[in-house]
């Protein structure tokens, strides 16, 4: 030990280069940022002006944090790291959406062993971009910096957002009938769930992550990365959509889609699936046939080209359709919701999935691809 003692620096963490993040990221962040945000980039806690709200009768707060997962092996494996934002935008602000409320606010945290300024940055940045998508403001993060607990180039990521919503307006499976028909919006791909079975399948194939899928028409890599699509305003948009008759939305993510839609039916009714009615993307059967992975794995794992529904009345698909059509979301119709009865129970139903009990969820027919 030098006469002159040990130094943080010395301990492994660089407070220099948390700060050279900073300034590297903070033109993306107040990119993300309207009137309503005060107080600018740098401060103890994020300030959210809610005057704009103060028309609401009886204003309802919701709340969400989640992070990416083991999708971030990959970003760290191929270096690639502005993508993994989207992901976590999706991951939260479209679990809000889905009760009607408008996000209007994030943070993030990142942990990681040893500050790379350009890396953290790239993340950051790519966190603003998709909030810039959702319409969120980016209001405040922090970066932690953990040698010895994580490997230098290792890190995570979480962030948590804000919305708001009417009492009145809360979407979900009270306002849901007999009757109702569902609404498919598709995935961008395998998200940001799954990714544990997904890496342990390329592992046991003996894939490289550098390899070329002549069916994704890239890299396995590049397919693996492909961002989590943010539904955010568009799902605002459609719920907004009196004419789309939207009663209420399942983000689907970890768990896969019976499971999901399962959580916004009410007692006593049953979604029917109609597997047939869309054509499940080439990373999903890549990941069926590399591994041998039963169907009902798949489906209780992988969205399968899944990443949003909607539950509209039975007058309102059209109308919705059209709506996403014009939004450049792809959907079309899944299936419909009827009463749950003794002629529709069995095996093959999926019910209080993720502490919920509610509704229940009955895929049939076979993909189409």
């Amino acid at each position: 030990m030098t006469s002159e003692g040990l130094t943080y620096a010395a301990a492994g963490v660089d407070t220099e280069a948390g700060d050279k993040a900073v300034e590297l990221m903070k033109d993306a962040v107040r990119r993300t940022h309207g009137p309503a945000v005060l107080g600018g980039v740098g401060g103890f806690a994020g300030l959210y002006d809610l005057s704009a709200f103060a028309s609401y009768r009886a204003p309802l707060l919701a709340t969400s944090t989640d992070g990416v997962g083991t999708k971030v092996a990959i970003a760290q494996a191929l270096d690639i790291h502005h993508t993994i934002g989207f992901d976590l935008v999706g991951m939260v602000v479209d679990d809000i959406v889905v009760v009607g409320a408008k996000p209007l606010f994030m943070t993030d945290y990142i942990a990681t062993g040893r500050v790379v300024p350009e890396r953290i940055a790239d993340i950051v940045r790519g966190i603003a971009q998709a909030c810039e998508v959702a319409g969120t403001a980016l209001v405040g993060g922090e970066t932690a910096e953990h040698p010895g607990l994580l490997a230098p180039d290792e890190y995570d990521v979480a962030g948590a957002a804000t919305g708001i919503v009417e009492a009145d307006a809360v979407l979900g499976p009270d306002r849901v009938r007999d009757g109702d028909v569902l609404v498919a919006m598709a995935s961008s791909g395998l998200h940001s769930n799954g990714y544990s079975l997904v890496r342990a399948v390329v592992k046991h194939a003996g894939w490289d992550l550098s390899r070329h899928v002549d069916e994704f028409g890239r890299t396995l890599g590049e397919e693996l990365l492909e961002p989590t699509r943010v539904y955010a305003s568009d799902v605002l948009a459609l719920a907004a959509d009196d004419a789309a008759q939207v009663h209420a939305f399942t983000h689907v993510t970890g768990g896969g889609l019976a499971a999901n839609l399962a959580r916004v039916l009410p007692a006593g009714l049953v979604a029917t699936v109609d597997r047939s009615t869309w054509d499940v993307p080439p990373v999903f059967r890549i990941v069926r046939e590399l591994g041998g992975v039963p169907r009902r794995d798949l489906e209780n794992t992988l969205n399968l080209g899944v990443g949003m529904v909607a539950v509209v009345g039975s007058d309102g698909a059209d109308a919705a359709l059209a709506r996403l059509a014009a939004l450049g979301v792809p959907a079309w119709v899944l299936g419909t919701v009827g009463v749950l009865d003794a002629g529709t129970a069995g095996d093959d139903l999926v019910a209080g999935t993720k502490g919920v009990s509610g509704g229940a969820v009955r895929l049939v027919g076979d993909y189409r691809g």
